[in-house]
């Protein structure tokens, strides 16, 4: 059976190299674009692929198919979000069976029976099975798979269609492996190619420019009329696609656990207590009734501070409890010690920085001050005070603290040894160097490998019912005094509610902003019934209720200013600016800082040394294409005129080019242009394939 669970185990894992691939020819677009709203026709068609009509039965099939492998191989039921994961990846074997199935079988891929042999066992053989058929020590074992499938006839059906299923995989990702070395090898990189792309990367350059940021000139006096964002739109309608999506302001009542709730859990785990220290098998006892896992073996520092504490009364089957960290009340039962293999110790240092590279003299310097700070402590000044003051390390908020360690090679050895050469608590009166520096050390609880046996139990502090109905009210009435956004707007100002905004939510979306499992509310703002300024019903998400009102809805047939009006704005009301410091500077002569000078407030001169066309980066101008490309456009000494620049105007003056080295080989500039060109052209490949295939996918109305 453990080989079987292996199979299983990969099965679903070559389900999800299938999913992951497909994700990566489409990494970069969008996978579900084309999608229409079909609410009129068969009710129950999910989406069309390439003409072919996905039927919900047929989909919810395979959901289950993918559900049951999730769980398979979490051992859990997947969560509301994993489900929304897991229709994702059924949709994507769609697209794949339908649309690039199509696509192989014109280029004639196949895979064979004789090459799906040599995968499971003769001389090709797949990692994944590989990783499913291996000895005792992890190592792959021939002899196991080839016993294995002699036997499989006499296996029980179900292990049958469990290895028919890792079969197909394994034929699935080949097919897939030789269509994406074909897009791979569809492309060939030049010596020039990569020679340019060299000489981009390594040619450098030092600048001198003028830089006016557009943020100098205030907002305030640029006025953008809405003619000038629809002929902007109109102009640049490439950049700006349509899409079905919603926009919506929401609140939150959120169901937290009342002081009632708090006493009610107090005392049941108090009862609790008397069974745990009456119950003979006391681990048992806790494992079933706690809603944590407690280790039932714990070192002094694994265990929380009040139980810690209580260390120096641990009596044979005392029970210690309750103790409340955060949400969760704890209770523990003592049932004696036993050794470790490793020790704990726990420590507080001071640092005084003098890395391994720093130079003599500056260790020199260091360690003096390190020794005259071991002399305050020794003389009895506070060594958590001192820490504060002068610790180069993150610790001295803690006044040094390191908390407890184990002597696992965590820490660096000098620093180890120092700590766990110690027997007793207490300043170590020597400094200890390292590669960091120089190190004062106060042990604070010496090394010890005692392990505490501690049955433990923690109940988390839920909300009751009567809590939950509560909330719910309090939003329900909410929702029912707030029929209209200007109501819902009032209302949250008097209840003094946080309102939050969630723009451009695509129909397909399953969570919003931080709120998971948000696809009832989802699916109630793409309603036809749902009106802009319609306000919702109370929903549940998570441990809280939520009531929204929909403020927007964009259409992917028809774009109009208001779907991007701020990005339009600032594209606008850019250009307006960069026409004003332009004719302010005019046609300047004269040193930079002279024409900085005469244009006033706003405009700064700056230098940038080593830029490359690559990764240049002109310090407040930031990366600014056009500004590189004309400052490795012009001769050392020579000046551009004053241009508009990604965020602001400038003026360029090299004054240095410094070309790149020659070198004799160029392999590794063209493995990295064939491989950007690789990616690229799985882009375009997955585009095709989808424009050709005219996906529709209506999956948000049943989902």
């Amino acid at each position: 059976m453990s080989l079987i669970n292996k199979i299983r185990e990969r099965s679903g894992l070559a389900v999800g190299v299938i999913a992951v691939s497909l994700i990566l020819f489409i990494v970069g677009s969008d996978l579900l674009g084309g999608r229409r709203a079909l609410f009129g026709g068969n009710s129950q068609e999910v989406g069309e692929i390439d003409g072919k009509t996905i039927d919900n039965q047929d989909f919810q099939a395979k959901v289950e198919q993918a559900r049951q492998q999730y769980q398979q191989q979490a051992g859990r039921a997947p969560s509301e979000q994993e489900m929304g994961q897991i229709r994702d990846q059924a949709w994507n074997e769609f697209i794949y069976e339908i649309a690039y199935q199509k696509e192989f079988d014109k280029l004639g891929l196949t895979v064979s029976n004789d090459e799906l042999v040599d995968m499971v066992q003769g001389d090709n053989i797949s990692p994944e099975v590989r990783r499913s058929f291996t000895n005792a020590a992890g190592v792959f074992d021939k002899a196991q798979i080839l016993t294995f499938l002699k036997g499989l006839n006499s296996r029980p059906v179900e292990e049958k269609v469990q290895w028919a299923n890792f079969e197909q995989g394994l034929s699935t990702s080949r097919l897939r492996e030789k269509y994406a070395n074909l897009i791979r090898l569809s492309s060939f990189v030049t010596t020039a190619e990569a020679q340019k792309e060299y000489t981009a990367q390594n040619t450098k350059a030092d600048v001198k420019f003028l830089y006016v940021p557009f943020q100098s000139v205030n907002d305030t006096t640029v006025k953008v009329t809405d003619s000038e964002l629809e002929s902007y739109l109109s102009s640049h309608k490439d950049e700006y696609p349509g899409a079905d999506s919603r926009t919506i302001q929401y609140v939150t009542f959120a169901v937290n656990p009342s002081k009632e709730d708090s006493a009610s859990l107090y005392n049941e785990i108090k009862t609790l207590a008397r069974g745990l220290g009456a119950a003979k098998n006391d681990s048992t006892f806790a494992r079933q009734n706690s809603d944590e896992q407690v280790p039932l073996y714990q070192t002094a520092g694994q265990m929380p501070e009040q139980l810690r504490a209580a260390i120096p009364t641990f009596s044979p089957g005392g029970v210690y409890g309750p103790f409340r960290e955060k949400n969760t009340y704890f209770i523990y039962k003592y049932g004696g010690t036993k050794r470790d293999t490793s020790f704990t110790a726990r420590a507080s240092h001071i640092l005084i920085n003098a890395p391994k590279t720093a130079s003599d003299s500056v260790k020199a310097q260091a360690r003096r001050r390190a020794e005259g700070i071991l002399k305050q402590i020794q003389g009895g000044a506070s060594f958590e005070a001192l820490a504060q003051t002068n610790s180069d390390d993150g610790s001295r908020d803690l006044g040094g603290d390191l908390g407890y360690f184990k002597n696992d090679h965590r820490m660096v050895k000098p620093f180890e040894e120092a700590v766990f050469g110690q027997s007793t608590a207490g300043l170590i009166p020597r400094l200890i160097e390292t590669d960091y520096g120089y190190h004062i050390i106060k042990v604070t609880e010496p090394k010890t490998n005692l392990l505490y046996r501690v049955a433990g139990i923690g109940k988390t502090i839920t909300p009751s019912e009567a809590t939950t109905n509560e909330a719910y009210q309090k939003a329900s009435q909410f929702a029912a005094n707030s029929r209209t956004k200007d109501d819902f707007d009032e209302n949250a100002k008097k209840d003094k509610l946080v309102v939050a905004n969630a723009e451009r939510i695509p129909e397909t979306a399953s969570s919003i902003n931080a709120l998971t499992d948000a696809r009832q509310i989802v699916r109630w703002a793409f309603d036809k019934k749902t009106d802009i300024n319609a306000v919702s019903e109370p929903y549940q998400v998570g441990e809280q209720y939520v009531v929204a009102v929909l403020t927007g809805k964009t259409d992917k047939d028809k774009v109009t200013i208001d779907d991007y009006r701020p990005e339009l704005t600032a594209k606008v009301r850019n250009q307006k600016k960069a026409d004003q410091i332009l004719a302010k500077l005019g046609n300047p002569s004269g040193p930079l800082e002279t024409v900085a000078q005469k244009y006033g407030a706003g405009a700064i001169v700056e230098t940038a040394d080593d830029i490359n066309l690559s990764t240049g980066f002109l310090r407040s101008a930031g990366v600014d294409p056009v500004a590189l490309g004309k400052t490795f456009g012009l001769k050392p000494g020579k000046r551009s005129k004053p241009f508009a620049g990604e965020s602001g105007v400038l003026i360029v003056e090299p004054t240095r080019i410094t070309p790149a080295p020659n070198v004799a080989d160029y392999a590794m500039y063209r493995n990295m242009i064939e491989q950007n060109g690789f990616q690229r052209s799985q882009f375009y490949a997955n585009e095709a394939i989808r424009d050709a295939a005219k996906i529709t996918d209506n999956r948000a109305k049943f989902y």
